[in-house]
């Protein structure tokens, strides 16, 4: 689950199948009953018909934490963050970034760091969209060094700097599902 939509899905299929639930986060939902198999079976189904899926594997389970967790600090979180990405990461999930960056490049085949500087350049393009920051606010709210710094990995994940990517009509923005 990686947006407040496929929240509101999973509450409602829960409800739906008379299921009580204590919260629903991103990725994860704690149940207050025993579920029976026929119920997940049910919940299953229902949820695939909407492109969400259970999971039971712990390494998948795992996978889906680090991305929910790089999704709400870049799309949902608007405190800067004041130590490294990778102290971070291992501290939410209380897993050696080592351990996460392996099982994520091996099960997504991309980096841990590219999946963030991805979510972070989707969120720069929306925020260039809504244009009540300029660059350099931008920039310091998604915590680069600089605009420069902002650019660069700007144009090198979208071939277009953000300047030029402001004045363009068509903004090319993605889901948060399809990054």
């Amino acid at each position: 689950m990686v947006s407040i939509r496929c929240k509101m899905l999973v509450k409602s299929e829960l409800q739906k199948l008379g299921l009580h639930y204590r919260k629903v986060e991103l990725g994860e939902a704690d149940i207050e009953e025993n579920i029976s198999q026929e119920q997940r079976d049910e919940l299953n189904i229902s949820l695939k018909k909407s492109g969400i899926e259970l999971m039971d594997d712990r390494k998948s389970i795992l996978i889906e934490k680090i991305k929910n967790v790089i999704v709400e600090r870049v799309h949902y979180s608007e405190d800067p963050l004041e130590i490294n990405f990778s102290e971070y990461l291992s501290g939410k999930l209380n897993h050696d970034y080592t351990y996460l960056a392996n099982l994520f490049s091996e099960s997504q085949g991309i980096t841990i760091e590219h999946f963030h500087i991805m979510h972070k350049i989707e969120r720069v393009k929306e925020l260039l969209v809504y244009d009540e920051l300029n660059i350099t606010e931008i920039a310091w709210k998604m915590g680069y060094s600089s605009v420069a710094h902002l650019s660069n990995q700007f144009k090198k994940m979208t071939g277009l700097t953000p300047s030029f990517f402001k004045k363009i009509k068509d903004k090319k923005r993605g889901t948060l599902e399809d990054i």
